[in-house]
């Protein structure tokens, strides 16, 4: 299996619940953040440093199947950067698929958004539901659904993972997702802000079931599964829900965690959506609750001396800000990715196509 994207919050779950289930990975990716995130791995994967807008065909040399995962992950970093955003997310995924089709690859899921139905009021949403993308992300996520749809045939069976808001434990982590993000301000600040009273709605799933949903689909018969779209969703659960569990989870650690409520932000995102059709299709729901997640993420984390989860690594816009910044400084480019080849050792070192 080929992984765009492998080294990323959702890529390196993915690539160890692949390899636990008896396949060969083979990952692309940037190595935007470096090798750490699947140093725990890296002697039982294929790795290939390279950018997706830029993807050669011998990538797929000996590939049956690819989990479409690279590009900017957020609506932060879709209007941080718009032009990298469309590239990545829409442009790229149609060059992939047109390659997948030359080399005879006819299995690809993709890591598409439930932020699609974001903006369509009030109700519950399925995959039928007409949409009409409002922000820089969605709108390319949606975009590259359309290329997969149309470049679907008898040899070619993309399937589209709606994923809702993704949460939990990752070696790539991330602090900037709601839940993520909730017990890191309740660490650091002991207290949660609930904008406009955290009364908006999320589709939530922890992030081992997205990886779980892309297996299923990259497994389940090309007929049950091809050119279709499912959701993949936990629960829907109201932001303030989230912010509760959240605290009372940390009374648990002897942590005193304040509510207090904050003006609604200017990006308000409140939808939900259903994971019934992937039920029907292939058996599967996801099942981590948030829960059970919260206490993984604590098992992780320096509860008691939580400063270090103000670092930029965790948070995508600030390390994309902070890499510019230094490109800025420094005015060489090259230079700050021959820095996090460095950092990455060994790993980018296992390259081993276009060598």
């Amino acid at each position: 299996m080929l992984v765009t994207g492998g080294a990323g919050y959702i890529g390196v779950v993915l690539c160890e619940r692949l390899l636990e289930a008896g396949h060969q990975v083979r990952v692309l990716d940037r190595l935007y953040w470096g090798g750490k995130p699947i140093e725990h791995i890296v002697d039982r994967i294929e790795l290939i440093h390279a950018d997706v807008r830029d993807f050669d065909d011998r990538a797929l040399d000996g590939i049956d199947g690819v989990v479409h995962l690279a590009g900017l992950s957020n609506d932060p970093t879709a209007e941080y950067n718009p032009s990298a955003n469309w590239e990545m997310n829409a442009v790229a995924t149609e060059a992939l698929a047109a390659a997948c089709k030359r080399r005879g690859v006819g299995r690809l899921t993709f890591g598409s958004s439930a932020s699609i139905y974001d903006g369509l009021g009030d109700g519950l949403f399925d995959e039928t539901t007409k949409v009409a993308p409002r922000g820089a992300y969605s709108r390319s996520k949606f975009e590259a659904e359309q290329h997969l749809m149309r470049a679907a045939d008898g040899r070619f069976a993309p399937v589209i993972l709606r994923q809702g808001t993704v949460y939990g434990y990752s070696p790539r982590m991330r602090l900037d997702l709601v839940v993520n993000t909730f017990i890191k301000d309740a660490l650091l600040r002991e207290r949660l802000y609930l904008h406009g009273g955290g009364w908006m709605w999320r589709p939530l799933v922890d992030v081992t079931d997205v990886a779980e949903a892309h297996l299923r689909c990259l497994e389940a018969p090309a007929s049950t599964v091809g050119g279709q779209i499912f959701n993949v969703v936990h629960e829907n659960h109201q932001i303030r829900q989230l912010a509760m569990l959240v605290a009372g989870s940390l009374s648990l650690h002897h942590r005193h965690v304040r509510l207090e409520t904050a003006p609604v932000p200017s990006i308000n995102r409140n939808y939900r959506c259903t994971n019934r059709k992937l039920q029907d299709a292939i058996g599967f729901t996801p099942r981590v609750t948030v829960l059970e997640s919260i206490e993984r993420i604590l098992s992780f984390l320096p509860i008691d001396d939580p400063i270090e989860l103000a670092h930029p690594r965790y948070y995508n816009i600030a390390w994309m800000t902070m890499i510019d910044e230094v490109i800025g400084t420094h005015g060489a480019f090259a230079d700050v990715w021959s820095a996090r080849r460095r950092d990455a050792g060994d790993v980018v070192g296992r390259a081993k196509l276009g060598s």
